[in-house]
């Protein structure tokens, strides 16, 4: 793979990146990350930032040139926006409310719940509605947007995904516990809290402050983007 743009080093301090936990609720495995400590505050290396990011690009990079589906996860505050962003610029599913339980582990019936969704969509569309009373047609609207909140995000997800990607690994245990049952790889953002191990790409850095989450979601949509542009122009 082609080098990735990795932020300058002095945009990822501006960023936060750098920041970890409290030392009182510090994991052990996340030791090998950790710069130093300030202030019972855990400082994470950036080079070790900028090595996993480069290393969980790369492996989003080979999976997007497969015609792979990598599905991005974004629960938190600070990720919700980009999470969105990156997946659609990618072409790619994503969840940014409440992780759905058995959205892998039970990935037939989410499949249908969507399909469900779109089925009301394309009554309404062709008129189908007029059918109904006022208020149950009221009542089928208010259908269509209670399934949307939930399952719009997952229209591209005609299969179970081949990666899945957190923007935070402490938010995002539900998911990544359904990828390891169903053998699903994770790219994931870990802070000082949680055991790094339960990714199988992990990047260290501060998941809590929007600009951290910001900065590695742009780094990786552009550097997946500029991948798929020079594919496709060969």
């Amino acid at each position: 793979m082609e080098n990735t743009h990795i932020p300058p080093y002095e945009d990822m301090i501006k960023a936060g990146m750098h920041f970890g936990r409290k030392k009182t609720i510090f994991h052990p495995n996340m030791k090998s990350f950790v710069y130093t400590a300030k202030e019972h505050i855990y400082l994470l290396d950036l080079i070790r930032t900028s090595e996993t990011l480069i290393k969980a690009i790369d492996v989003m990079r080979q999976a997007l040139t497969e015609g792979k589906t990598i599905l991005f996860v974004g629960v938190t505050k600070p990720s919700g926006e980009p999470v969105k962003s990156t997946a659609v610029a990618l072409g790619m599913p994503y969840v940014t409310e409440r992780w759905l339980g058995g959205t892998l582990t039970n990935f037939k019936v989410i499949i249908a719940r969507v399909k469900h969704l779109e089925d009301l969509e394309r009554e309404q569309l062709s008129g189908g509605f007029d059918k109904y009373t006022k208020k149950e047609r009221l009542l089928k609207e208010r259908e269509i947007e209670a399934l949307k909140k939930k399952y719009d995000g997952l229209r591209k997800l005609t299969k179970l995904p081949d990666l899945v990607f957190v923007s935070s690994l402490k938010e995002s245990q539900l998911a990544v516990k359904e990828a390891i049952v169903t053998k699903i790889p994770t790219v994931g953002i870990v802070n000082t809290d949680s055991d790094p191990k339960q990714l199988t790409y992990p990047i260290p850095a501060n998941d809590n402050a929007k600009k951290s989450v910001e900065l590695i979601l742009e780094t990786i949509k552009q550097s997946c983007q500029s991948m798929l542009s020079k594919n496709s122009e060969n």
